[in-house]
């Protein structure tokens, strides 16, 4: 079956999971409260409060909001509200020049000759869209936004719910069976073949299990996108 676009996650795929995790997340949480008391009255900061309070089911004041946000980063919750803030504290981050976006060498290389082949790239991460488009445009390769067509986060649903991947395929207005996605996440791939995609496991840190439900490669320059995709 030709495949006819790409979807990707972000960390441990694209990127590696020591940038988001003692990088990006430690940023966030150490800006998180002054960010918020700087910019509560901005009409983008403010719903994103109300969202977030909501979410919280509590009418909570500016002080119980930043205590509420920081446990939801501790706990790693996937809460759309405090993905969005992050991704606002990431961008001032970006601008300042304090961290550039982790991009692993193969996966540049890649993404850049699957776009020169014609193929359609689309990102999908946990991450805001916002927080994804300022990864992928503050690279140490430049940015590389323009090779993307697309950007999925939990405003899709989950990642590892079927009917998340299912939304996409819609989205992209391309028949599931004829879309490839990229994850080092099982339970990802798993929803994601359930829904009907094709799928390849990213294992960066471990040796390929050639047994392993879905293809496993150690890095996107081992993806033989050539036997995959009728040209």
């Amino acid at each position: 079956m030709k495949i006819k676009a790409i979807v990707t996650d972000i960390e441990g795929t694209t990127s590696s999971l020591s940038f988001v995790k003692e990088v990006l997340f430690p940023y966030a949480r150490a800006n998180l409260a002054d960010y918020v008391r700087l910019h509560e009255e901005d009409p983008q900061v403010k719903t994103l409060l109300e969202d977030a309070c909501t979410e919280a089911g509590a009418d909570l004041d500016t002080g119980q909001l930043i205590a509420q946000l920081i446990q939801w980063l501790d706990e790693d919750k996937k809460v759309t509200p405090l993905k969005s803030l992050q991704g606002l504290i990431w961008e001032a981050g970006y601008q300042k020049g304090d961290f550039k976006g982790h991009v692993y060498p193969d996966a540049a290389a890649s993404l850049k000759e699957w776009k020169r082949m014609g193929m359609d790239l689309y990102i999908y991460s946990s991450g805001s869209v916002h927080a994804q488009k300022l990864l992928f445009s503050h690279t140490e390769y430049g940015d590389l936004t323009p090779l993307f067509s697309g950007y999925f986060d939990t405003h899709a649903g989950g990642k590892k719910d079927r009917e998340s991947y299912c939304k996409i395929a819609k989205q992209i207005g391309i028949p599931a069976d004829q879309l490839l996605f990229l994850s080092d996440i099982k339970e990802e791939l798993d929803a994601a073949k359930a829904a009907g995609f094709q799928t390849f496991w990213l294992t960066r840190n471990s040796a390929p299990d050639p047994k392993a439900e879905h293809g496993q490669v150690s890095s996107f320059d081992l993806i033989a996108l050539e036997a995959e995709i009728s040209t």
